[in-house]
């Protein structure tokens, strides 16, 4: 019932919709990929614009979440390898969390997230969509466009990574 109901929805009403359910966790994928508020804000309407200009080529393959948070993901990936993004300095500050982390966050959960986000861009990739998003194994995978095991081995790389981290002994370089 509810797909009739978006069938016959234009795609300003469409648009809104995704806007109202998806802004929120679209800030903070995108604040993970870029390390900056201002940029993430930019990128997620970048990927609402780019969402609604596709909306014909969406097949419904995936879930919609899904397909904004590749849409968000290539955007974001987009946006680093360009000339001026490469020329700031993106360290993360513990007072930059504060604007994209939930307001119940403790500190330990800042700690965490400023650890993830400092992970190698391949298992932040796995690490943010799996755990953050709470997108299945195969999910991440068709996002990450690998395999499963793929997937599996990342976030036991990311979780070996971020225990050596946490426990004060900093990251294998490996």
């Amino acid at each position: 019932m509810e797909d009739a109901r978006e069938a016959a929805a234009s795609p300003q009403e469409r648009l809104a919709s995704l806007v109202k359910e998806h802004q929120a966790m679209l800030l903070r994928v995108c604040y993970a990929y870029l390390c900056d508020a201002e940029d993430a804000r930019d990128a997620v309407q970048e990927t609402f614009f780019k969402a609604y200009k596709s909306f014909g080529g969406f097949r419904g393959e995936c879930s919609e979440k899904s397909w904004l948070i590749q849409i968000a993901r290539n955007t974001c990936l987009d946006m680093r390898r360009s000339a001026w993004h490469r020329r700031v300095d993106r360290r993360i500050r513990a007072e930059d969390l504060d604007s994209v982390a939930h307001p119940e966050a403790a500190g330990e959960e800042k700690e965490l997230t400023a650890a993830i986000l400092q992970l190698p861009p391949k298992l932040k990739d796995a690490v943010i969509l799996y755990y953050f998003q709470g997108l299945s194994m195969q999910e991440t995978a068709d996002i990450l466009r690998i395999s499963q095991p793929s997937v599996s081995g990342r976030l036991s790389r990311a979780r070996k990574r971020l225990k050596a981290f946490l426990e004060g002994e900093g990251y294998d370089e490996r």
